[in-house]
C-alpha cells in the first residue's frame, strides 16, 4: 500500500494528539484537602463576605433584595459574599444599614479566636474514667469547648491490653464516634452488637448504654471521639 506525502503529514499530528489525549485522561487528579485555599490578604474579604451572607439569608430575604435595598449590584455583592473583593466602608454601611446590624458585626467572625490542640505523638494525657479500672487506658488527645455551640469535642485514644477486662456499660449526653485502629472488639450499643475491626467505624447517641461486650483479640486500640452539651460532662 502506497501512502503518499501528504497523507503522512496529515496522519503524524492526529496520532500525536490521541497519544496526548489518552496520556492526559491517563492521569489521576489530585486534590489536596490541606491546601490553603485563601491567601492571607483575602482571610477578612472571606470573613466579611461570610457575615454578610449569613445575615441577609438570617433575614430571609435574596441577593436580589439586598440590592435593591442598598443599590448595590447583583454582581458586587455576589462578590463580597464569596470573598473576592474588598467592599468599601460606604458599601459595608449600606449593608449595615439594609441588614439591621452595627458595622462591626461584619468583622466578628475575622477577629473571633479560634482554638486548635495540636498533640505529639505519644504525648496525650492519660486520665482516669469508670473504664480504667477494668485496665482501660484513656489517653485524651484534645479539648475544646465551644462557648457560641454550647458543644464540647473530647478525642480520646482507648487502648484495651492483654490484662484489660469488659467493663460495665457507659451512658452520657451527646454523640460518639468510634474508629477502629487495632485487634477485634464485639462493641455494644444499646441492644444491638457490631464486631469491630481495624477500619471499621460506628457512631451513635450516646445516651444509650454503650461499650466493649467482648475482646475478641488483643490488644486492642481505637479512637473515640465524643461530643456532648457543654456543662453536662461526658461521664
Amino acid at each position: 500500500m502506497i501512502v503518499e506525502d501528504d497523507q503522512i503529514a496529515v496522519a503524524m499530528p492526529q496520532g500525536r494528539r490521541a497519544a496526548a489525549a489518552a496520556k492526559a485522561q491517563a492521569v489521576p487528579l489530585k486534590q489536596d484537602p490541606h491546601a490553603i485555599r485563601d491567601t492571607p490578604e483575602k482571610v477578612l474579604e472571606v470573613a466579611l463576605g461570610h457575615e454578610v451572607r449569613a445575615f441577609r439569608k438570617k433575614l430571609g430575604i435574596t441577593v436580589a433584595d439586598l440590592a435593591a435595598m442598598t443599590n448595590i449590584s447583583l454582581g458586587m455583592l455576589s462578590k463580597i459574599e464569596n470573598g473576592i473583593t474588598s467592599p468599601s466602608l460606604t458599601t459595608l454601611q449600606a449593608l449595615s444599614r439594609a441588614l439591621g446590624v452595627p458595622l462591626t458585626a461584619f468583622f466578628r467572625r475575622f477577629e473571633e479566636e479560634r482554638n486548635a490542640v495540636f498533640v505529639k505523638a505519644n504525648e496525650g494525657v492519660d486520665v482516669e474514667r469508670r473504664g480504667t479500672r477494668a485496665g482501660h487506658q484513656y489517653t485524651l488527645l484534645g479539648h475544646i469547648g465551644s462557648n457560641t455551640a454550647g458543644v464540647v469535642v473530647e478525642p480520646y485514644l482507648i487502648t484495651l491490653s492483654e490484662d484489660s477486662d469488659v467493663f460495665p456499660m457507659f451512658q452520657h449526653e451527646g454523640m460518639e464516634f468510634l474508629y477502629m485502629l487495632e485487634g477485634e472488639v464485639v462493641y455494644r450499643h444499646s441492644n444491638n452488637l457490631y464486631r469491630m475491626t481495624p477500619g471499621d467505624s460506628l457512631f451513635f447517641d450516646a445516651d444509650a448504654p454503650h461499650g466493649p461486650e467482648e475482646l475478641t483479640t488483643r490488644p486492642i486500640k481505637y479512637l473515640s471521639i465524643i461530643s456532648y452539651p457543654q456543662g453536662t460532662g461526658s461521664e
